[in-house]
């Protein structure tokens, strides 16, 4: 897992670093950041509350809240990806669409790359919730294993949100 995030965090900092150079090219449309987009990183932030008590509850044996935060997780996870399509259609309603400028058209592929990741998480956090829910309840060392390495994911896709909206606000002063 380590790897792939390894290679994440390099195909991020490619783009980041692309994103510096072209704007230092010029013909840059400046626009600010919709405001959606804070308010979904407070959701994703949440969610990694949510995963991290659930995983504590996983270790303690306390069944039923471990299953509900990770379901709340799930939840707070797709709030997120819808909360993105949202951001990126207030930005077309201002102006700063897909193709109008390098500037949005930066903004659309890295935070739906993002997006896309975050999938992969939700994805990773639906198996862990049909392990809770249809596996009987042990917390057992393989399982206690797999769930730590989706918390380490979910935990890892929520760092790189963060660097990224501090990225775009910082290029954005």
């Amino acid at each position: 897992m380590w790897i792939g995030i390894g290679s994440i965090v390099m195909m991020f900092g490619s783009f980041t670093s692309a994103y510096v150079v072209r704007r230092a090219a010029g013909n840059w449309y400046e626009f600010k950041l919709p405001d959606i987009f804070f308010y979904n990183t407070l959701i994703l932030l949440l969610s990694s509350v949510t995963l991290h008590f659930s995983y504590q509850a996983f270790k303690k044996g306390m069944e039923s809240r471990y299953k509900s935060l990770l379901l709340a997780t799930v939840i707070l996870g797709l709030t997120f990806v819808v909360l993105q399509y949202v951001g990126w259609t207030e930005m077309t309603a201002m102006g700063a669409t897909l193709t109008i400028n390098p500037s949005s058209s930066f903004i659309y592929v890295i935070s739906g790359l993002h997006a896309a990741h975050i999938l992969g998480g939700i994805g990773a956090l639906t198996v862990a919730m049909v392990h809770a829910w249809y596996l009987p309840f042990k917390p057992t060392a393989r399982r206690r294993q797999r769930f730590e390495l989706v918390v380490q994911y979910w935990h890892f896709v929520d760092l790189l949100w963060v660097y990224l909206l501090i990225f775009f606000v910082m290029q954005a002063l």
